[in-house]
């Protein structure tokens, strides 16, 4: 397994993780549970998860399960100091999440209360805001200019007792470290501003993969420079890179089939990307899922790429790229065919 620290030595992670969102609504308890065992025996101990998970879709009903599944596994087979345990803190707008609440010193506390219970822990290693009050350029909303929803509330002020609240956690052992989700480049500099040194966000968690390559200019120099890394969500795009819905085929029990889709990834555009992506892969014998994440894990500003997995064969093809480097004749490939074939969604 290859790893990277984040922050300035703050926190040392393997460069795959493994992502819990479908535990609880594609995936059992029990199937998460494996899912934990059989990483941690393949070296993989890096785990994300977030407060309103499972997804797909997200359910009043549900909301948590997914945390209290690693909850189980570790009440289980205890262990809590061979995982590196990643949440999330739901942002404004999901109605029955704390009735849609914005972020805020007060939220957050009851936010992070309710994830240490389902995790069964005392503390989580990385703390992360799943999206920003002002709202988000993500889930393709990045064709246009958005005017910030709460200009006058997203101050200086806000950014400056968010970051001192969750300063008092970490110094209270409730967090060990924290970072952001879905962030902007202006808006990830602000919260480093209003940080401390001590604790600035060590990650910032958004959307990254072949298909999707928005980070690489003003966030990749920004997280380069103040050594802050990319968590990597998608980087499958959602098992589109994997070639398992080309020429029409929708598997049985995969995302395509559930309420949503992919989540407006299925364009006209997208589907020669990624055949021309498949081809390459064959070109060098490669597996096409594997060759995706390892690119990611060879980008320069990358702390993890996040990977999910519905079934076992999965988690090992996954795990099958854990040491994998791709040859400089591969990645420049990649690169003439992202300028052919540039964000396809």
């Amino acid at each position: 397994m290859q790893y990277k620290t984040l922050g300035n030595n703050a926190l040392t992670v393997p460069l795959l993780c493994l992502g819990s969102m479908t535990w609880g609504s594609q995936n059992t308890p029990a199937q998460g549970r494996e899912q934990i065992s059989m990483a941690l025996a393949n070296g993989l101990n890096f785990i994300d998860t977030a407060e309103m998970y499972p997804v797909s879709p997200v359910t009043a009903e549900t909301i948590g399960d997914s945390e209290a599944t690693i909850g189980s596994w570790i009440k289980q087979y205890g262990q809590r100091d061979k995982l590196i345990l990643a949440t999330k803190m739901t942002g404004e707008g999901l109605s029955f999440v704390r009735d849609g609440g914005r972020i805020t010193p007060a939220s957050l506390t009851q936010a992070l209360e309710a994830s240490l219970r389902r995790l069964n822990t005392d503390y989580i290693d990385l703390y992360q805001l799943h999206w920003p009050n002002r709202g988000s350029y993500h889930f393709r909303r990045y064709w246009n200019y958005r005017a910030p929803k709460h200009q006058a509330q997203d101050t200086d002020a806000h950014f400056a007792e968010v970051s001192a609240q969750l300063d008092q956690l970490v110094q209270a052992g409730k967090i060990r470290h924290w970072g952001l989700s879905n962030e902007s480049a202006w808006g990830m500099a602000k919260w480093i501003e209003h940080s401390s040194a001590q604790t600035a966000p060590i990650s910032i968690q958004n959307e990254y993969s072949l298909l999707c390559r928005l980070f690489d200019t003003d966030l990749g120099e920004l997280c380069v420079n103040e050594a802050v890394g990319l968590l990597a969500y998608s980087p499958l795009a959602c098992g589109l890179l994997s070639g398992k819905y080309q020429h029409g085929a929708v598997p049985a029990g995969s995302r395509m089939t559930l309420p949503g889709g992919l989540h407006g990834r299925t364009t006209e555009r997208v589907w020669p990307a990624i055949a021309a992506y498949l081809a390459l892969a064959q070109q060098h014998e490669l597996d096409p899922a594997q060759m995706a994440l390892a690119w990611a894990m060879q980008r320069p500003f990358m702390g993890s790429v996040i990977f999910g997995a519905t079934q076992m064969p999965q988690l090992e093809v996954a795990l099958g790229a854990q040491d994998m480097v791709l040859s400089q004749e591969v990645l420049a490939r990649i690169d003439d065919i992202n300028r052919a074939h540039p964000m396809p969604f």
